[in-house]
């Protein structure tokens, strides 16, 4: 009963912790998410802001290009400021020598005379435009007919009779505020946020002067920057809602907590399952046939005996059945429990599938394992078909751990590597691995038949039959020693594995696109002549005669076969010249 109370009460406990996780991961998602769209609005829209403006600026270089076409002259100053007004601009001005002397629209003359140079709030930053050749925006402040301005001034120099430039004044417009951003300020506040326009308080000054802000409170903002002349802006931005989504948490706390509730309901009739779930697991891992670990299980528990025990010695083999039929009467559990009697009771026994099965010996070196997996090679085995009893043969392959593996995948491999040389070898016997094995000998297991390898009389390879994949599969002992191969590791070693590597390299091309020409016209391979590559680096003349095979394998093979182009002139030289 202890039990049955606290497992529902802890699996409780743990749906609020995982509920807790949730949350905190999907606020942090949703602030991150709220982070980016907020960073992508501040910069679209501060960059929209800083357009506005400009184009506000763009009437004191309108007036500015009239002034230098004209020599310092501007006729009829009233229409053409006129034409360049607009409902976000406050006025437009002139102050030649620094002096404001001509204002539009005129009910603005009496802020006129303004000496912008000596002026003691405006006279420092006049001057640093004019000395500095750039333009500089002052402000805000309040406007004489209600809201607020920024004033911009933009130097104006021309040239003397020598051509030395010399400054003639200012072009001057003033910007209301906010009419000159409106348009983003709005559309931001339609999206849901709270915003801030600064700008540096004079161009040689790093405090921020606010130009405009919205009346809600602004909480750790993201914030975009852009440069006016020699002054800088920043535009920040903040949700209004903050920068967490209330709402989707408050739903995510309900639909957890709740599917929390019902596990914990759930969990008695998890704990009645549970004693089953022992048996599933081994029936999981269990060959139905063999009574005996399957692949999955073979490699979950060699793994752990290994991982325990990692400075111990391992055995692991591998076995097949040679020259494999009659699946279903060979194997069943008599074949499973005579492994299971040969065997030590701490031996781990597993079919990979198929005829192939492994073993690991723990605490156990090759040489220990030696005579036992010897005396299990060589013991009499048959299997009743028909009611006759039939002999069978298997081949076995084994290497150590830790002596040439670091990991039981590694094992696995080498011994996979040993099994396969036997198989090489002739079959029906047991074989340690050893430095120089290769896996990639499996390559060759469709073909490489003892008897076949030994009395065919001829040179005789097998490879791939495609074009981009020209792979070779077996080289016949005559052929080794035709082309002065040691052995076939060196033969694919020096060829890498290809076909097309033992054509002189000038021939390659012809002769390849000879043989699938044949091919590709519905013909098999006939005879071909070229040079073929020796195992010394040179060439000799050979005759060959191919043919396409299906193979069940490897589908598409060439079976070909290699006379020796001189020797046949040699010994048949009176057919030759017939």
């Amino acid at each position: 009963m202890k039990k049955k109370t606290l497992v529902p009460l802890i699996i409780f406990l743990l749906g609020i912790c995982l509920v807790s996780l949730i949350v905190y991961k999907t606020d942090t998602h949703e602030k991150e998410q709220r982070h980016i769209t907020a960073q992508l609005n501040v910069a679209t829209y501060g960059e929209r802001i800083k357009n506005e403006i400009t184009n506000g600026i763009e009437i004191t270089d309108t007036l500015k290009q009239i002034l230098i076409s004209e020599d310092g002259e501007i006729h009829q100053f009233e229409t053409i400021a006129g034409n360049l007004m607009s409902d976000s601009i406050e006025s437009v001005q002139l102050a030649p020598n620094g002096v404001v002397t001509d204002i539009y629209p005129a009910n603005e003359k009496e802020a006129g005379k303004i000496d912008l140079i000596h002026d003691k709030d405006r006279g420092k930053i006049s001057c640093y435009a004019r000395d500095n050749h750039t333009i500089i925006t002052q402000g805000p402040f309040k406007l004489k007919q209600g809201g607020y301005g920024i004033a911009v001034r933009n130097p104006v120099y021309l040239k003397d009779k020598n051509g030395h430039e010399y400054f003639w004044g200012f072009t001057i417009v003033i910007l209301r505020v906010p009419d000159i951003f409106s348009d983003s300020i709005s559309a931001l506040s339609n999206f849901g946020y709270e915003y801030k326009i600064s700008k540096t308080d004079a161009p040689w000054s790093d405090t921020y002067k606010v130009v405009y802000q919205s009346d809600g409170q602004i909480n750790r903002p993201v914030s975009y920057t852009f440069t006016i002349g020699d002054e800088n802006w920043k535009f920040e931005v903040t949700p209004k809602s903050g920068w967490r989504n209330a709402t989707l948490l408050i739903i995510i706390i309900g639909i957890f907590l709740t599917i929390s509730l019902l596990l914990s309901v759930l969990t008695r009739v998890w704990l009645v399952a549970k004693e089953h779930k022992k048996k599933f697991q081994i029936l999981a891992r269990t060959d139905s046939l063999t009574n005996i670990y399957n692949r999955y299980g073979f490699d979950e528990f060699a793994e752990k005996m290994i991982q325990k025990n990692p400075k111990a010695h391992f055995v692991a083999a591998l076995l097949d059945i040679d020259d494999f039929k009659f699946i279903n009467d060979i194997y069943g559990h008599n074949y499973g429990d005579s492994m299971k009697t040969f065997f030590p009771s701490d031996a781990l026994l597993g079919r990979n599938g198929g005829d192939e099965f492994c073993i690991l010996l723990p605490n156990c070196t090759f040489a220990e394992a030696d005579i036992q997996l010897q005396k299990f090679t060589k013991l009499p085995k048959s299997f009743s078909y028909h009611g006759k009893e039939h002999a069978f043969y298997i081949s076995l392959g084994y290497a150590e751990y830790p002596t040439f593996a670091s990991n039981r995948s590694q094992l696995m491999r080498c011994a996979d590597a040993a099994l396969y040389e036997i198989k090489l070898h002739g079959k029906n016997g047991c074989m340690v691995y050893r430095e120089g094995f290769r896996s990639g000998a499996r390559k060759q297991l469709g073909f490489a038949f003892k008897d076949i390898s030994e009395h065919l009389p001829g040179a005789f390879i097998i490879y791939r039959a495609d074009k981009e994949d020209d792979e070779l599969f077996f080289a016949n002992d005559e052929f080794l020693h035709m082309s002065g191969y040691k052995d076939i590791d060196e033969l694919f070693r020096l060829t890498k594995k290809s076909f097309r590597n033992l054509i002189r390299e000038d021939e390659q091309q012809q002769i390849e696109s000879s043989i699938w020409e044949q091919i590709d016209s519905g013909n098999e391979n006939d005879y071909i002549h070229f040079h073929l590559r020796k195992a010394d680096g040179t060439y000799f003349s050979v005759l060959d005669h191919g043919r396409i095979v299906e193979n069940p394998q490897y589908g598409k093979v060439f079976y070909v076969l290699f006379m020796d182009w001189k020797d046949m002139h040699i010994r048949y030289n009176d057919k030759f010249a017939r």
